[in-house]
């Protein structure tokens, strides 16, 4: 259970990253801002709460792994890393420029990256494999964790994971679905529905938590519960909201992809200082 402080201290990074992800995607005018806010508590909970790891030594092989399945949400976890201090904050800058680090989705050569993404439905099997390693190499403290879109659960290679995942009992894996309900062309359930989506989960043989993805208490109980089951892996259905914190966002599915004008960075700050 988180105390009073630790919950402010992991929600006020969750609004500097937001405000970093707004400020990124102004300059770079380049980028998904929806899917990348609606992850921010998740985020800031995982990297200054839950996860272990060396920015000193980032590939340590005791480090977790941190698979980003959705790989459009890049700008939220890049500005975690930099906030980290994986890199310079400065490289959030030149994010989506020609030869700069932090390109639009992300790559194995940024420090705290450990697999490439962009191709939606692949990450979990990623994951799979480095939770396999992990146990095949004896290193039982390691966890994996891999943040997966739910319109990307339409894609069949989740699923193929999934059953896999279950065979295996990774319990050492983690898997964290954004619910936020929209995807690039409208909302979920009308496009392709997943519910029950939770009894899916469950029927491979799956762990399932459903929390509000924006209470870090929550998230971080979650993530707790997570460690401790055992037999089974882990996915935690978080319901979020695409866009929060920037209210000129919400409902807006044609808004998937578009970086902020002026107007709207500073309608954006505004929603956040408040």
């Amino acid at each position: 259970m988180l105390d009073d402080a630790d919950r402010v201290r992991i929600e006020s990074k969750a609004r500097t990253l937001r405000k970093s992800v707004m400020e990124m995607l102004y300059t770079a005018q380049s980028g998904h801002p929806g899917g990348s806010l609606s992850l921010a508590d998740i985020i800031s909970t995982l990297y200054f709460h839950d996860l272990r790891y060396d920015v000193g030594n980032p590939k340590s092989p005791d480090r977790d792994r941190v698979v980003l399945s959705k790989g459009h949400g890049a700008p939220i976890w890049y500005a975690a890393l930099a906030e980290a201090g994986f890199f310079d904050k400065a490289e959030l800058s030149r994010f989506r420029r020609t030869g700069a680090l932090l390109q639009g989705h992300p790559c194995l050569h940024i420090p705290g990256v450990d697999l490439t993404t962009g191709s939606l439905g692949l990450g979990l099997s990623g994951a799979c494999g480095m939770a396999i390693a992990a146990r095949l190499t004896h290193r039982s403290a390691v966890r994996v964790y891999a943040i997966l879109g739910d319109g990307e659960l339409g894609e069949g290679q989740i699923w193929e994971a999934a059953m896999a995942a279950g065979h295996f009992r990774l319990d050492n894996l983690t898997a964290i679905v954004d619910r936020n309900r929209y995807q690039n062309d409208g909302r979920t359930e009308e496009i392709l529905s997943l519910e029950p989506l939770a009894a899916k989960w469950s029927s491979f043989g799956w762990n399932v938590i459903e929390i509000d993805g924006h209470d870090v208490v929550q998230i971080a109980s979650a993530f707790k519960k997570a460690r401790e089951s055992k037999g089974q892996p882990t996915v935690i259905v978080a319901h979020t909201v695409k866009g929060k914190g920037v209210s000129y966002l919400l409902d807006k599915p044609e808004l998937h992809y578009s970086p902020p004008n002026a107007e709207q960075r500073e309608w954006a700050m505004r929603d956040l200082e408040a």
